[in-house]
């Protein structure tokens, strides 16, 4: 399962897509996920389908690789569909002892479900085609403008890019625990839920004990390389939009004005 998740990580490949400004892949997956509240409809969601099978195939990343990561939200997406399926009200269709799905339960839990898979698998595109160093930029360009308001941006990109590195370090740090322990004769398989969540109190201790030491060798690294934050510094590869920018700003744009308008004239 921890295997599963591909939050964070990073694959190394030459597509059109890894060649795009990450302003570009960030503006492009709010766009996206913008869309998917905008669309109320089965075509505004057959288009955001079509749009973000495109994107994939151009990518090169593999499609496997992606769904993947749903694996780690499973729990989450059956618990929130289950909630909108038997719990809105309406006109029943189905009655299940004392659950009673209705027809707007259904299109409500239908709906939900297609736009969460949608919001994980679009945000996987962006952060595996795209370096944390040029995410961590792509956010800092894109914030510059709440400099206004006194907001430290260099900072905060830079606590969303060490949260994003640290993730697959963190989740490979849980497999060893879990491995080591296993060795040792722990089971965090069998038992109800109660007793799988007690098993993992002994791994919870020493995970945490190594976030804090990893955390700590860290600043102790940008304390020894002088960081003071990011006033004054420069950048050695500086961002700069290209044709194949703005080529795909006016292919969010169609996508965004296509799915709105064919949702409406086919409604």
């Amino acid at each position: 399962m921890l295997r599963d998740i591909t939050l964070g990580q990073y694959y190394q490949t030459e597509s059109v897509i890894h060649r795009l400004d990450p302003r570009t892949k960030l503006v492009g997956t709010i766009v996206f996920i913008i869309s998917l509240f905008v669309f109320d409809n089965i075509w505004g969601y057959l288009c955001a389908a079509l749009f973000l099978a495109v994107v994939i195939k151009i990518s090169h990343v593999p499609f496997k690789f992606m769904v993947k990561g749903m694996k780690a939200i499973l729990f989450l997406l059956i618990l929130t569909v289950g909630f909108n399926l038997f719990l809105t009200p309406g006109e029943p269709l189905v009655v299940i002892w004392k659950l009673t799905i209705t027809k707007e339960g259904a299109k409500s839990a239908a709906l939900l479900a297609v736009r969460l898979i949608f919001l994980i698998i679009g945000s996987s595109v962006m952060t595996l085609t795209t370096t944390p160093n040029n995410l961590t930029d792509g956010m800092e360009k894109l914030m510059r403008p709440l400099k206004v308001f006194r907001l430290p941006v260099h900072e905060v990109a830079m606590i969303m890019s060490i949260a994003l590195r640290f993730i697959p370090i963190l989740l490979e740090e849980t497999d060893k625990i879990m491995k080591a322990q296993i060795a040792r004769g722990a089971d965090f398989e069998s038992g109800n839920l109660i007793k799988k969540a007690k098993a993992m109190v002994p791994l919870l201790v020493p995970l945490f004990i190594s976030a804090f030491r990893r955390a700590n060798d860290l600043a102790m690294a940008m304390e020894a390389r002088c960081y003071r934050g990011g006033e004054g510094r420069t950048k050695m590869k500086p961002l700069v939009y290209k044709k194949r920018d703005v080529m795909a700003y006016l292919v969010l744009l169609v996508y965004l004005a296509g799915g709105i308008l064919i949702g409406r004239i086919l409604l």
